[in-house]
Formats: structure tokens, sequence, C-alpha cells
């Protein structure tokens, strides 16, 4: 399948999903944070939705810290490895990124295809996995499938904003249930106050780290090598390899290896 570069109408419709509740179900409440599911969810691609609210940080400093990969590095403890591949457009990019799974399952990673758009007092950041030839699976890794994630970052004023998560991601496996009631009830919610943390403490670091480049707001700025969209096709899931990890237990100590907090 050929890429499409998301225009206006799938930005809005990823709005409208963050906003829209309607047939997703309450997982998990507490502490500001709100994690819902969809009712169809099935036990390999389920669909998940949260919800937090950032006081004392400005949206344009939460969209900075999702963009930023630089700093990701310093916040995001769950991550291997990240960076960008090249750009598409002057708000479309094509990356990497690569994460710790909780053991006993296998690492994944994903080559995404992701564009934004500033939409008033709204902000938005959406992708999807693409095929890149540069960048086929790696062996010591899964190849999980970005069917649609993202991001929606509503200002509530001059000091506070809300941000909505949403992702709907096949991992390649036939995951065991813990995992999946594990990411809605520990990872989920502590993933959502981490980036809240990380966005507390950005302006001071930023101001010592190259404080007036933001390629993703000033187009002029971004050095990436040009990708031609006819390059890239879509990845679809069942072109990759099937890992079954459903019959893995969990692990006594694992809980003590990414859901601490930093």
């Amino acid at each position: 399948m050929p890429v499409q570069i998301p225009d206006d109408t799938d930005f809005a419709s990823f709005k409208d999903q963050c906003e829209n509740h309607d047939g997703w179900l309450a997982r998990y409440n507490k502490g500001g944070v709100t994690v819902w599911c969809r009712e169809e969810e099935t036990k390999t691609v389920q669909k998940l939705k949260m919800r937090i609210v950032c006081k004392d940080v400005r949206a344009e400093t939460l969209y900075d810290v999702l963009h930023d990969t630089s700093y990701r590095k310093k916040w995001d403890t769950n991550m291997i490895d990240t960076f960008d591949i090249g750009r598409l457009t002057v708000n479309a990019d094509v990356g990497y990124y690569s994460w710790k799974c909780p053991s006993p399952l296998k690492n994944r990673d994903f080559v995404t295809m992701r564009s934004w758009l500033p939409l008033g007092n709204d902000y938005l950041i959406i992708n999807y996995s693409v095929k890149h030839p540069q960048y086929p699976p790696k062996k010591d890794y899964v190849r999980a499938v970005s069917l649609l994630t993202g991001y929606l970052i509503q200002s509530n004023g001059p000091n506070c904003c809300t941000l909505y998560y949403l992702t709907q991601v096949d991992p390649r496996g036939s995951l065991p249930k813990w995992v999946v009631n594990r990411v809605s009830q520990f990872v989920a919610p502590k993933a959502m106050r981490k980036i809240y943390k990380a966005c507390l403490k950005y302006p001071e670091w930023k101001r010592k780290h190259e404080p007036n480049l933001k390629p993703w707001m000033y187009p002029e700025q971004n050095t990436l090598p040009c990708i031609n969209v006819a390059d890239l096709t879509v990845q679809r899931a069942d072109s990759l390899e099937n890992i079954d990890e459903s019959g893995l237990s969990e692990e006594k100590n694992q809980h003590n290896s990414d859901d601490e907090e930093t």
C-alpha cells in the first residue's frame, strides 16, 4: 500500500477519537490519569486512550517535549533508541524507535511516519508504521506495527493543558493476558505521569541545550535528508514474523524493571 501523508481530515478524525468516549470502557482512573480501551478490543490489537491534565505546563511546552528526541533520551526510561531517519514535508518525517518490553518478552521496535499540526489552541501529532528499505526488521527485536498512534494537546489557559494519547499497536505476538492488563493498569498511567514530569523540567533543560533549535516549529532548521514518499510503503502486520509469546508467565521481579518512578 502506498503511504499517504495525513491531511486535515485525518487530523480531525484523530481529534474526534480522542474527545468522543462512546464505545470506550474506562479501565483506570486515578491521580488525574484516565485510561480507556475500546469495547471491541481483541487479544492482539488493543486500542488504548489516555488523558492527563498537566498543571503548570504550557501546551507549547508539552508539544516541544513530545518532539524533542534529544530530551526524550533523558526521561523515557523504557526507550532503547530513537532517531529521525528523514523528512517528507515541512510537517512529516520518518523515524525509528525501540523500547524495552517487560521480561520475559522480546523487545520491540518501530519505523513510523509521523505528522504534526498546530491548530489554534490544539496541537496534534500522529503516526503509523511504514517500511523503509534501509531499515528492515532486526534480528534481536520484534518489529511491531503502529496502526495509529498519536497525541492531542489542548490548551486550558496560559499555564495548563490536557494531553490525550491514543494508540493502536499490533505487537506482533500473541501476548498473554497479564501483559494486556498490565499495560492499561500500570504501564500506561506511569508513562503519562512521566511525560508530565518531563514537561515540568523541560524549560530549564532546553535553556542549556540549543534553546533556539526547534525544527518541528521552524522547518528551515531541519537538516534531515529528504525522503521520497514513493520509496515508502505501509507496514502491514501480516508480512512480519508472528512471535507467539502467549505461554510466557509473568516474572516475579519484572515489576522492578520498568515500573520504577524516576
